[in-house]
């Protein structure tokens, strides 16, 4: 693999790493919980970050029902996103920059597939080479599965991938899967999953370049 080629590819997580859409997934999970008369609090804010359609309809519900409010959670996020979504400072660069570069990027998103083309018809389809949605590999995150479908279908190995994440979820489901990863958030934010090894923090899209980007792989 040449320096210019290193790192194999790039990839990113899709939800609050490319699009700000945290508060729309709030309110589809706020608008789910009211109707069925389980409201939520702050902490399950936290708590839902992050979190596939699966599982989040398991925490709104407790287990019964959940696989009815997955699609109810499905429709009340998608038909936000329908009015359009907001990437993140740095975003659209960045992705310009790997493919001038030759360098691969794909996205790996928990979110539906129907959320994931939503998204891709703002951002741009053409910037990846591939996407990974839920489902399309045998377990969602924070397993290793999506990050290792997406691997294998670029044809190389995880460990020369460096993945994009913004949540625990995600950065357990990259690193398991041998990515080097950085976790991008404000100071403070991500302090408890830089600590790990091959755990790389910054505050926004715009401070990744191509020097870190090959940094990260050489230490893998």
């Amino acid at each position: 693999m040449s320096s210019r080629a290193c790192p194999a590819a790039v990839l990113f997580d899709m939800d609050g790493t490319l699009v700000d859409t945290e508060d729309l997934w709030w309110d589809a999970c706020v608008e789910v919980a009211d109707g069925l008369d389980s409201p939520l609090g702050e902490a399950d804010r936290e708590a839902l970050f992050g979190l596939s359609v699966e599982d989040a309809a398991v925490h709104i519900t407790g287990g019964p029902g959940a696989a009815a409010v997955e699609t109810m959670l499905t429709d009340a996020f998608t038909g936000r996103l329908k009015n359009g979504v907001t990437t993140l400072p740095g975003a659209v660069a960045l992705l310009e920059t790997l493919r001038a570069a030759g360098i691969p990027a794909g996205l790996v998103s928990a979110s539906p597939r129907p959320v994931v083309d939503l998204v891709l018809e703002t951002v741009g389809g053409h910037h990846f080479r591939l996407s990974v949605a839920a489902g399309d590999s045998p377990r969602n995150k924070p397993a290793p599965d999506p990050y290792l479908a997406a691997a294998a279908r670029l044809g190389f190995d995880p460990a020369a991938c460096v993945a994009v994440e913004d949540s625990p979820t995600g950065v357990a489901s990259a690193r398991s899967a041998g990515c080097a990863v950085i976790v991008v958030g404000p100071p403070g934010t991500t302090s408890g999953l830089s600590g790990a090894d091959g755990v790389t923090a910054v505050p926004t899209l715009e401070s990744i370049d191509l020097p870190l980007l090959r940094r990260l792989v050489s230490r893998q």
